[in-house]
């Protein structure tokens, strides 16, 4: 069989998106270990307490501990449950989890021998090597995120229901109710943002906060293009930021999951490696969560510093330069996940009806007020 030109382009780009899904997933799945690992060591620092020590120096390998402790524990299977949806649920929630990674671009292209790919799962580049920029970049990916994330309540649903425990029912009960109050003002929120970008690619959007060509002065710096404040999002985004809290179960938003109240919510019944895998995904979520923030309101991979004429550029390596905006997206995301751990150690846990009505009376109304605002602004900036 002759393979032709075309069937080895085919084949390389096949080939490549099979490793940047191999390696995003592992880096992730990584970083999600020791996400938890800076989270025990943070708050320990705050209430005056070492966190993990024991394993490794500073406790750097508590996260392999704590994994290989979850693969050899004993699987139990509590009696009445329903074992298909028992099982399926974990599954589905770390797939959920996993999946807003295909549509989220953490950087711009890079070209490897000869071969120019996008920092993105789902952003094809010519198979050939031609062209510096994605040919293909999904145009409805905010769209996406949002789905899938949505669908996201259907695995803490089914864990709830199926471990026939009034705990984990109530449970997930709360975490359906919240979820749905929350979705409505975290997707309004992001109208605005929308609306400035004319745009629902993560990449338009992200490219529209940058300075425009040919723009003088102070206004050549990138940082005040971006929506949280060259398009007056701050609002949108404080909605947003609170929205997430809720979204991804975290404290002061974790009802669902409440020890005081419920034992350990809807994965009350869970062990092992199933119980990890809820951790897993809400981790995975965060991680979601701050990439989206830092997309649409912080610049994306945009440097702070672009456009400062005073500040000089560095002669990187062309494979070294093709990595430095995804290294600013990176410290940007971090900068999310390290506030996430901030208000856990600093806010106590909301009483369900002030959450509710939190969602309902307060953001729901704001963000329908900012949508308002936003289109103001934007008709008074295009008349003449």
């Amino acid at each position: 069989m002759t393979i032709t030109p075309e069937m080895k382009g085919i084949l390389i780009w096949v080939l490549i998106m099979v490793i940047k899904i191999l390696v995003i997933t592992h880096v992730l799945l990584g970083a999600c270990a020791y996400t938890v690992w800076l989270e025990r060591k943070l708050i320990g620092r705050m209430q005056n307490r070492w966190g993990p020590t024991r394993v490794g120096w500073f406790g750097l390998l508590q996260p392999a501990a704590d994994a290989i402790k979850f693969i050899v524990k004993e699987d139990l299977l509590p009696p009445g449950v329903n074992k298909p949806l028992f099982l399926l649920a974990p599954l589905l929630a770390v797939a959920l989890g996993l999946t807003s990674l295909a549509v989220i671009p953490f950087g711009e292209t890079v070209t490897i021998a000869g071969h120019t790919e996008a920092l993105q799962i789902s952003g094809i580049t010519d198979p050939n090597g031609g062209g510096a920029a994605p040919i293909f970049d999904p145009n409805v990916g905010l769209l996406i995120i949002l789905g899938v994330t949505s669908i996201g309540v259907y695995a803490i649903a089914l864990s709830g229901w199926s471990s026939n425990s009034k705990y984990s029912l109530l449970g997930s009960l709360r975490a359906s109710a919240q979820m749905i109050s929350y979705e409505l003002a975290l997707g309004l929120s992001l109208v605005g943002v929308v609306m400035l970008g004319s745009s629902l690619s993560l990449r338009a959007i992200v490219d529209g906060q940058a300075a425009p060509a040919g723009a003088t002065g102070l206004s050549q710096w990138g940082v005040l293009h971006w929506n949280f404040f060259g398009g007056f999002q701050f609002v949108a985004f404080f909605i947003y930021l609170t929205a997430a809290f809720a979204e991804t179960n975290r404290i002061p938003f974790d009802l669902p999951e409440a020890e005081t109240e419920l034992v350990a919510g809807y994965h009350t019944e869970y062990s092992a490696m199933k119980f990890a895998m809820f951790f897993i995904a809400e981790y995975a979520n965060m991680f979601t969560a701050a990439s989206i923030a830092t997309l649409l309101f912080l610049g994306g991979w945009h440097s702070p510093f672009e456009g400062l004429s005073f500040i000089p550029s560095i002669p990187f390596p062309p494979i070294i330069a093709a990595f430095v905006p995804t290294f600013w997206f990176v410290l940007k995301i971090c900068f999310f996940i390290f506030f996430y751990i901030w208000v856990r150690g600093t806010l106590p846990r909301f009483r369900y009806d002030q959450l509710m009505g939190f969602g309902w009376k307060f953001l729901l109304p704001l963000s329908i007020a900012n949508i308002i605002v936003t289109s103001a602004i934007m008709a008074w900036r295009a008349a003449p």
